[in-house]
């Protein structure tokens, strides 16, 4: 089917570079009149090709709006997942974006769902609202953070009505707290043209880069971390020094923007809370006991004062992932300036997401349990 090219070489697009999508992040989807093609669950955008899309019954997909489901959280998404793999065209075995219904709200063609650090400066910054009223609120609708899935699918749905009576149009773009952009348009063109009035705009207001310049490092001193940490128990590390990384890690008072999550896609790939070791490598050892004493389990992220960053994990996909998504905590952290200052994930949703089997079969499949 052509659009369903179209729609791999958009995906592709947008998923190959880090600017717009990093690991197993973000999500496209193609509707016609009969069905939708959504990314599935844990695929990549920057390789899927068309077996990487789950067909959905449009129709059945849009009866999910009349169920009625448990005001508990864990009882909710059962039965919201439950509908949704219910919704499958027949014959489709693959798991669909838990973001699908989301996706279905939005009558344009394409939709393109990611996680650019730049815009994620506006989402998470203390003034982002604001400051999306002032860039787009004739154009896009803004969207509080709530929990991902049936929650969020019913949020956004009450915004499009609400623009859509005040306006008499459709959004094109959407900004979620603490999540991310989505995009859509009747054509590959349409999204390429407005996502790249996103970033121009948002380029406009950005008041300091992130200085992401690799610095030299002590290659005695990273030996003598690297075999701490695997003798704490990491099996696959890897090592970045930049210039945001050690500014960051030269005190408390400066690591404070990359204490707490941003969005979900960092706690998912790179843990809910990044450590801290002050007095460099020799730090290692107790900053690390006293993490695993707060969480009972062990941190993916590992910031050494006057050296850099480390993550850690079970094997080197994780390994790559985690590191790229604290690059991009820090890039977050530094657009935020502009916006009034970082604005984090609450407690009470950073617990959903670690404990939401959505979330954890994602993990599994893009990274590895």
């Amino acid at each position: 089917m052509d659009k369903l090219d179209d729609l791999v070489t958009l995906s592709r697009r947008f998923g190959s570079d880090p600017d717009w999508v990093l690991a197993g992040g973000g999500n496209t989807s193609f509707k016609d009149a009969r069905s939708l093609y959504v990314k599935a669950s844990g695929s990549s955008l920057g390789t899927i090709d068309g077996s990487g899309f789950c067909a959905i019954d449009r129709t059945k997909l849009d009866a999910i709006w009349s169920a009625e489901y448990p005001e508990e959280a864990d009882a909710r998404e059962v039965a919201a997942l439950a509908d949704l793999m219910a919704a499958r065209m027949a014959g489709e075995t693959k798991r669909p974006s838990v973001e699908t219904l989301m996706h279905g709200l939005f009558p344009q063609a394409y939709v393109v769902h990611t996680h650019p650090a730049a815009v994620n400066g506006i989402a998470c910054g203390r003034e982002g609202r604001a400051a999306f009223e002032r860039l787009f609120a004739d154009v896009g609708i803004w969207v509080p953070f709530v929990d991902p899935g049936y929650v969020l699918a019913r949020t956004v749905r009450a915004a499009l009505e609400d623009f859509r009576s005040r306006k008499g149009s459709l959004p094109s773009i959407m900004l979620m707290q603490n999540h991310g952009l989505l995009v859509a348009g009747e054509t590959p063109g349409e999204v390429e043209a407005a996502s790249a009035l996103v970033m121009a705009k948002i380029s406009g207001e950005v008041k300091r880069m992130p200085d992401m310049v690799a610095r030299p490092a002590d290659a005695r001193s990273v030996a003598d971390a690297t075999s701490i940490l695997s003798s704490l128990g990491a099996a696959a590390i890897r090592f970045r020094a930049d210039g945001e990384s050690l500014a960051r890690a030269s005190s408390r008072e400066a690591f404070v923007p990359l204490a707490e999550p941003f969005t979900p896609d960092h706690i998912v790939y790179a843990g809910h809370e990044f450590l801290l070791a002050e007095g460099g490598a020799q730090g290692i050892e107790q900053a690390w006991s006293g993490f695993v004493a707060r969480n009972a389990s062990a941190p993916r992220i590992v910031v050494v004062q006057g050296l850099g960053a480390f993550s850690c994990a079970a094997n080197p996909t994780a390994a790559d992932a985690a590191i790229l998504l604290y690059a991009d905590a820090c890039k977050v952290a530094v657009y935020t300036e502009s916006f009034g200052g970082a604005l984090h994930m609450t407690k009470e949703k950073v617990d959903f997401i670690r404990n939401w089997e959505v979330e954890k079969y994602r993990s599994a499949v893009s990274v590895g349990k």
